[in-house]
């Protein structure tokens, strides 16, 4: 039997993407805090992910996660930041504090460090939710307070795009 291969996508300016995390997934998490990830979203073996503690609107924080190149793009927009803008050495100091590199293991589950899952309330259950290019872990009660709190916004946030 033939293997399916993985799709290519293509931007409008022509740059590949080799990566796509979009859809919502639920699931278990083991007894030691490790997460499957999602066929669709398995990155090439040995790929490297930086996972922060991201803090949300009053529901709590979540487990955002993002691939190499999107963490790249995060460090040169904060490196982009004067100096003498004192929010800058604050976000260094949260997200180079409440971040870690986690590398899927062979059955693609990523373990969550006991004080990030603390923070972000995962316990037994995670929903795995895409950004395009990054995706987040939730606690499922918590994501879907935003979720409901997301539909309110969605139709002045889908103007952007008009």
């Amino acid at each position: 039997m033939g293997r399916c291969k993985t799709p290519v996508n293509k931007m409008a300016n022509g740059e590949t993407i080799s990566q796509i995390f979009n859809s919502v997934y639920r699931h278990g998490v083991d007894e030691k805090r490790r997460i499957q990830i999602p066929s669709m979203w398995r990155p090439e073996p040995g790929t490297q992910f930086t996972m922060i503690v991201w803090p949300q609107r009053s529901e709590g924080p979540c487990l955002r996660v993002l691939p190499p190149k999107e963490m790249a793009e995060l460090m040169a927009e904060l490196d982009a930041m004067p100096n003498s803008n004192p929010s800058k050495t604050i976000l260094k100091r949260i997200i180079g504090s409440e971040s870690t590199q986690v590398v899927p293991d062979k059955a693609w589950r990523v373990c969550v460090p006991e004080e990030m899952a603390r923070a972000a309330g995962i316990k037994t259950d995670a929903t795995l939710v895409g950004l395009l290019d990054r995706f987040e872990i939730w606690d499922p009660a918590r994501y879907e307070r935003v979720k409901a709190a997301d539909a309110v916004l969605a139709q002045e946030a889908f103007k952007l795009m008009e």
